[in-house]
């Protein structure tokens, strides 16, 4: 039958990290049909780039993998526009992502239930969804914090290169804890991370959702699918029009619409659909469906900047960034599933509170035991390591608006990286603090002396020059329909319908009102897990409140 003629009860925009789990908990009962439209191409086992943990530098910014979105000139960056690489496949950038699992600290989940309408996201109720989504491989004491049985596998890092061991003691040494599991009771502190590698491979949202169930007569999937517009009759989303390589453009309807985008591509189809701030639509010749102003605003983001040092023995890895050790690396990958290539190597760092006045972590420091750049770029020195500095509660916002009436022209997006004073007192906090603790005693054996921002950056001003100059995105987007019952709300979150219309809902990093203080993988899972019950009408899981730890300054 051809597709216009079909009919579904949930179209998913999007084949990413949350149209992967939607797809998998919808059609669970075999009941409801589901379509998923990705504008990406198909995952495949296949895929070794994808598969291969350390090789996700080699597909960032390649285009078969990689949408390449930059952003306007940014003016405290120097009018850099940043490159923002999101994931062009099935998984979306959970096929390119550095594979941190991290939950963020309970407290963000505890200010986004002090909104009004919000009460049901604070962390008893998010907790629950974390573990759900996780078959965590590790310990814990209590039993309280970690799942054991879910789809996604979920390893603690060995952390056995030395750098390491150096990087825990002189934490201790500048006063920080050492925790265990900063997804457990305490974030706060340094230690070693998770990740969702398992075996030497990288396990993303198209592996452990779609593939499994991919057998499902009521799931369909189209790849190479770019969805123009949600078709409305009156204030009803009844369908979708795409624009394929098979179909051409056609219209596909559906009983119910769920955007799954992320935070660029989620609001920019809500525009082009007539769904946003009406004026800036009437001004593009889109006819106005709803006016929500709040669509595309409140886009946030984390930037990072690396702390590198040159490393006076050879225990770096720096040696697999030599294209002669290439050979040999892809050898024991896969022969073993082991050597270099078998990890992220972000297998420790710390989250720390660079001021009494800041309610949880707002800097994350993450060790990588050898200086590289996000593209590829080598430090100029044999042996190397360096601290991935972000400060992680940003203040600055920006938007997503059209460029055009146009779904193939990409929108504007504007961050306004570091415009606000305490967002820069934070970088200058954080940079403090990371040499602080790079030059403790316990890393003399190996401390080569600084190579960025380096010993002449050092007053205030200095460092946020650097920081404009050097500072990189963590591709962290969020924020741009956010839920919510205020007037720049866009979602309810109840029921993840946008406001104001029937038959279309959103799921994807862009409800999250604040950006939670750590990678947002996990995150835009544990949302996704959530929107599915609450979609279906099922029983949502019951609250656990267990006791996480809160600052004294705070509590």
């Amino acid at each position: 039958m051809p597709l216009m003629e079909r009919s579904y009860d949930y179209i998913i925009v999007g084949g990413g990290s949350a149209g992967c789990v939607l797809a998998n908990r919808l059609t669970a009962d075999g009941q409801a049909r589901v379509l998923v439209l990705e504008a990406g191409h198909r995952y495949s086992r296949f895929d070794y780039p994808v598969r291969v943990p350390a090789a996700f530098l080699f597909v960032m910014g390649n285009r078969f993998y990689d949408w390449r979105y930059r952003s306007e000139p940014e003016p405290m960056l120097g009018n850099r526009q940043i490159e923002h690489y999101r994931g062009r496949l099935m998984g979306g950038s959970s096929c390119m992502n550095g594979m941190f699992f991290q939950r963020a600290n309970p407290l963000v989940y505890e200010s986004w239930g002090q909104a009004p309408g919000m009460e049901s996201w604070d962390y008893a109720h998010t907790l629950p969804y974390f573990k759900r989504i996780e078959r965590f491989v590790g310990t814990d004491p209590t039993g309280l914090y970690r799942g054991r049985s879910g789809p996604i596998p979920v390893h603690r890092h060995k952390v056995e290169n030395p750098l390491f061991g150096a990087l825990f003691e002189a934490a201790s040494q500048a006063g920080h804890e050492v925790v265990e599991d900063v997804n457990g009771y305490r974030q706060e502190g340094f230690g070693p991370f998770d990740s969702n590698i398992e075996n030497g491979e990288r396990y993303d949202a198209a592996r452990t959702y779609i593939a499994p169930v991919r057998h499902r007569k009521n799931l369909e999937v189209m790849t190479g699918a770019l969805v123009s517009r949600v078709v409305f009759e009156g204030k009803r989303a009844i369908g979708v029009e795409l624009r394929s390589r098979r179909e051409g453009t056609t219209v596909v309807r559906g009983g119910e619409v769920i955007l799954a985008g992320g935070a660029f591509n989620s609001p920019q189809l809500l525009q082009l659909s007539g769904v946003g701030n009406a004026p800036e639509l009437s001004k593009l010749g889109i006819e106005v469906v709803e006016d929500l102003p709040g669509v595309g605003e409140n886009l946030q983001d984390h930037l990072e900047a690396f702390v590198m040092y040159a490393c006076t023995q050879p225990v770096s890895m720096a040696g697999i960034l030599r294209k002669r050790t290439w050979p040999s690396t892809g050898l024991k990958w896969l022969t073993r599933r082991s050597g270099p290539a078998a990890t992220n190597h972000f297998e420790a760092g710390g989250f720390i509170r660079s001021n009494d006045d800041a309610p949880m972590p707002n800097q994350m420091l993450t060790m990588l035991p050898l200086g590289v750049r996000n593209d590829g770029t080598a430090a100029p020195t044999p042996h190397s390591y360096q601290i991935n500095l972000g400060p992680q509660q940003p203040e600055s916002v920006g938007h997503v608006r059209l460029r055009a009436n146009d779904p193939f022209q990409a929108p504007v997006l504007t961050f306004n990286y570091l415009s606000t004073e305490r967002d820069r007192r934070d970088w200058v906090e954080g940079v403090q603090l990371t040499r602080e603790l790079l030059n403790q005693p316990a890393f003399a054996p190996y401390n080569g002396g600084e190579l960025s921002p380096g010993p002449q950056v050092k007053t205030e001003q200095e460092i946020l020059e650097w920081v404009a100059r050097d500072a990189e995105t963590t591709y962290h987007p969020c924020g741009t329909c956010k839920m919510g019952t205020d007037e720049h709300a866009v979602v309810d979150p109840q029921t993840m319908r946008v406001h104001g219309v029937d038959g279309l809902r959103v799921v994807d990093a862009s409800v999250m009102p604040r950006i939670p203080n750590a990678n947002l993988y996990a995150p835009v899972m544990m949302i996704a897990e959530r929107a599915a019950d609450l979609i279906l009408g099922n029983e949502p899981l019951a609250p656990q409140h267990v006791d996480f730890y809160r600052p004294a300054e705070v509590s």
